[in-house]
């Protein structure tokens, strides 16, 4: 416990339990006997996850361990409380997504709809077109950062993107250019 009396985890197993305590403490119908408490310290995008097994109508939260310490425990429970929204629909319906009822149901606890990001992105593709700001980070180099020129268009207005590796600042266009810029960049891609 921090001084302050903010709970202060610092292993993933005590990020576990005071997520568990929360949790008991959130208003929602939610059978927490029925989920399991996970920690993952190699996601990179999601600050946590909701997964369900319909076998047994069990469901784990999966929090992330670098979303926990950039955040810190009074904005990471936002993320618990996003989570117990999702374990709440898949008890009350056998689904989840972000729709209207995650919405209202978050609404009513005060949580997000989509979780913060915690760690920057190693990928943007950002839109050719001069008049048009879209924007899309990347994590990891998926086909749209690869093979830029293969059918994928902006967001916004369907024009041509351009991938930049955020680290180096190299630019690409097409799968030549990836291939070209990894191979430049070597042990610094």
């Amino acid at each position: 416990m921090h001084e302050t009396g903010t709970p202060d985890p610092d292993t993933p197993a005590d990020l576990c339990a005071w997520a568990k305590t929360y949790a008991s403490t959130v208003d929602i119908d939610v059978d927490l006997d029925r989920v399991d408490w996970e920690v993952s310290k190699r996601a990179k995008r999601r600050a946590g996850a909701c997964r369900y097994q319909p076998g047994d109508e069990t469901c784990t939260i999966v929090l992330t361990w670098q979303a926990y310490r950039a955040f810190g425990w009074r904005q990471f429970t936002d993320t618990i409380r996003h989570e117990l929204v999702h374990a709440w629909e898949f008890q009350q319906f056998g689904e989840s997504g972000h729709g209207a009822r995650f919405r209202q149901k978050a609404a009513e606890l005060d949580a997000p709809r989509h979780c913060e990001t915690f760690s920057e992105p190693r990928y943007v593709l950002r839109c050719s077109a001069s008049d048009c700001d879209w924007r899309a980070a990347r994590h990891r180099a998926s086909n749209p950062v690869k093979q830029p020129a293969d059918g994928y268009r902006c967001g916004v207005c369907q024009s041509r993107y351009v991938v930049e590796h955020v680290d180096s600042g190299e630019t690409w266009r097409t799968e030549k250019g990836y291939q070209q810029a990894r191979a430049e960049l070597g042990d610094d891609w």
